[in-house]
């Protein structure tokens, strides 16, 4: 006669494969975020890049047509992601320009611990509408920054904010634009391991 087996066994058995499969799913997206942590500064390029779109400035391939008598402040904001040891700041926080005139400003990264650290930084400017009129002809975004121990750097950012903004229906009257920097730790390559060093370890064994 086939014995049965319990019902409340089955059940164990059911809800334990349950909980394997939900643990295992956990870290598959555990992983997934971590690797997607490294990867947001270069997706986050592509986005700009391909879209133009939510607070991407403009490469600017042409001088401004010209100066505008109107002026507009430009704010800059300065951040640091988790896990990137240094000190990140604008050289001032707001300058007012005329539309149309070419700008430098600097902004100023130390590196407040004893090892060398690298960092890259993405960027917007808000109102997200405006950022086709704010065009850059030399800045830092998506540049690897390496800092030595201890290490202060400048960096400039040359713009100019397009005059036609003015004629802009929505943003016309626009009186301020806020130019923000995010810099994120950059994964360090794993060092491969001389052929020396791997031969004094196989000695040992």
């Amino acid at each position: 006669m086939t014995r049965m087996r319990p019902k409340r066994q089955d059940s164990q058995i059911t809800t334990r494969g349950r909980d394997i499969a939900v643990a295992a799913a956990c870290g598959a997206f555990v992983a997934g975020m971590v690797g997607l942590s490294y990867a947001s500064v270069p997706l986050y390029d592509w986005f700009c890049r391909a879209t133009g779109l939510n607070g991407t400035t403009q490469v600017a391939t042409v001088g401004p047509a010209g100066v505008l008598d109107r002026s507009i402040t430009v704010r800059f904001d300065a951040n640091v992601g988790p896990g990137l040891p240094w000190k990140f700041q604008p050289e001032r926080t707001a300058i007012k320009v005329k539309l149309g005139q070419v700008v430098t400003v600097h902004y100023t990264a130390i590196n407040e611990t004893a090892r060398e650290t690298t960092g890259t930084a993405a960027y917007n400017v808000a109102p997200l509408t405006v950022g086709a009129y704010f065009q850059k002809i030399n800045c830092f975004c998506f540049e690897e920054q390496r800092l030595q121990p201890g290490e202060r750097r400048e960096m400039p950012v040359v713009f100019y904010v397009d005059p036609a903004l003015a004629k802009d229906a929505d943003d016309g009257d626009l009186d301020t634009i806020t130019l923000s920097y995010t810099f994120y730790p950059t994964r360090e390559p794993q060092r491969p391991v001389s052929g020396d060093k791997k031969l004094k370890t196989s000695g040992r064994l």
